[in-house]
C-alpha cells in the first residue's frame, strides 16, 4: 500500500508543475516550476504542512523537488535551535549535502561517459 500512496502523492505533484506548465498564460519554463516547487516545498516546511505529506506518501514526497525544499528548511530549523542564527544558513547545506553531491557526482560522471552538447 505504501508503494501506491508514493506513485499517487508523486504523481500528483508532478502533475501539478505539468498543470502549471500547460494551462498558465505566460510563458512558464521547467526552471520557474524548479524554484516554485523547490520554494513551496520549503514554505509548506517551515508552517509544518509538508510533513503530514511525507508521512502518507513516504518517497512520492520527498524525492521530487518539494521534498528538496522540505529538506532545506528542516535542515536549517533544526540548526538554529543548536547553532542559532549562523544555523539558518549552514543547517540547509548540512541535511542535503549527501544528494548534492551526488547529482554532481552522477552529473560529471554522465559528462564523461557521453558527448554533452550545449
Amino acid at each position: 500500500m505504501s508503494v501506491i500512496l508514493a506513485f499517487l502523492v508523486g504523481g500528483v505533484i508532478c502533475l501539478i508543475g505539468q498543470l502549471i506548465m500547460d494551462l498558465t498564460p505566460y510563458k512558464v519554463t521547467p526552471a520557474h516550476v524548479l524554484v516554485g516547487f523547490v520554494t513551496g516545498g520549503a514554505v509548506l516546511s517551515a508552517l509544518g504542512l509538508y510533513q503530514p505529506l511525507v508521512q502518507i506518501g513516504g518517497a512520492g514526497a520527498t524525492i521530487p523537488l518539494s521534498g528538496f525544499g522540505h529538506l532545506l528548511a528542516q535542515g536549517a530549523l533544526g540548526a538554529v535551535k543548536t547553532k542559532g542564527l549562523l544555523g539558518a544558513f549552514s543547517g540547509g547545506l548540512q541535511m542535503t549535502a549527501v544528494g548534492l553531491t551526488a547529482a554532481i557526482l552522477f552529473g560529471y560522471l554522465m559528462a564523461i561517459i557521453f558527448n554533452p552538447r550545449g
